[in-house]
């Protein structure tokens, strides 16, 4: 994570958020958040806006929402930053990076969302639609990784994104499952000095979908959580004149038990994997992966204060410019 850990390890991980939301009526709910981090050579103390909204329900089952948006994706997408609300210190790699946050973490556009009730015997149906804008922060991972890879300054990186959500909270008491789309329309542009003096660069997807697929079961102290994640990509670099391909694969699954009202364990083994066959000779095809066995302990010392403990065994690398 852009840091050197080799030898004691580094102290360059924080984050902060301040945000203020409220109520204006009973249908109509307006909130926004700033945030800052330094990760390593990511973040570097440059706050931004996280997320800011209008939201209006109309009838429980349809409202809307307005501004710069969290992306609902997956079980914690846009709950990643309420730290209080996981087992775990660090979500799971493969389905959460926390390199591109500022990429997954909001887009600038609308919602439309509902909860369906379908009956007793049936459950609930709870559905997201969103379109929008993608605009990942200069202190990004994308950026750095031109930066430090390719040779490349970034000017802009984002576009069009759209996708939904759609989770079912089944009769079973204690199981939701659901399914997650995202397609994006990215346009990179900035200039590159890998042939020398700076020459224009252009980066343009042909194609960029998620499919994500998951499950949470809850049962008393006991909860078991499962996703899976594919990740499609079909990129023009027109600068090198190269034709690339990316297929990614994530999954993980997790278990978190509360042994007593102040203290929790939890376990996950995250696994990560890449093939990244290309046309051209830009790289040629390669393959990465990363396998993450985890162990944490999280104490609750009153309302407003958690210590957690983790760590991680690691197996794996990524492919080069990639992950």
């Amino acid at each position: 994570l852009t840091m050197n850990t080799a030898n004691v390890g580094s102290g360059e991980f924080t984050d902060a958020g301040v945000n203020v939301s409220t109520q204006v009526t009973d249908k109509f709910r307006v909130g926004a958040q700033v945030y800052d981090r330094n990760l390593g050579h990511l973040g570097r103390w440059h706050p931004s806006l996280d997320w800011a909204f209008a939201d209006y329900r109309f009838k429980p089952w349809f409202g809307i929402r307005g501004g710069k948006v969290k992306t609902v994706i997956g079980l914690y997408n846009e709950t990643q930053d309420l730290d209080f609300l996981h087992a775990f210190a660090l979500l799971p790699q493969s389905i959460y990076p926390i390199d591109i946050r500022d990429t997954t973490i909001a887009h600038s556009g609308g919602d439309v969302y509902g909860i369906i009730p379908l009956g007793k015997k049936i459950g609930t149906l709870a559905y997201t639609g969103y379109a929008g804008l993608r605009q990942d922060t200069s202190y990004g991972g994308y950026f750095y990784m031109a930066r430090s890879q390719d040779d490349i300054s970034l000017s802009s990186y984002g576009g069009l994104q759209y996708g939904g959500d759609v989770r079912w909270t089944t009769p079973l008491k204690g199981l939701l499952v659901g399914v997650s789309r995202l397609d994006e329309d990215i346009d990179a542009r900035g200039t590159t000095t890998i042939f020398g003096p700076p020459t224009p660069y252009r980066e343009v997807t042909k194609s960029d979908w998620t499919n994500q697929y998951y499950g949470r079961y809850t049962y008393g102290k006991l909860q078991v959580n499962s996703e899976y994640r594919r990740f499609w990509r079909d990129h023009e670099i027109y600068t090198f004149e190269s034709h690339i391909q990316m297929d990614v694969r994530g999954w993980y699954v997790s278990t978190a038990y509360r042994v007593a009202k102040r203290l929790q364990f939890g376990s996950y083994y995250s696994r990560y994997s890449m093939v990244s066959p290309a046309v051209g000779d830009l790289i040629g095809a390669q393959s990465g992966h990363v396998y993450d066995k985890v162990v944490s302990g999280r104490a609750d010392l009153n309302r407003f204060w958690n210590i957690k403990v983790e760590g991680h065994f690691m197996d794996g690398y990524g492919v080069p410019g990639y992950y």
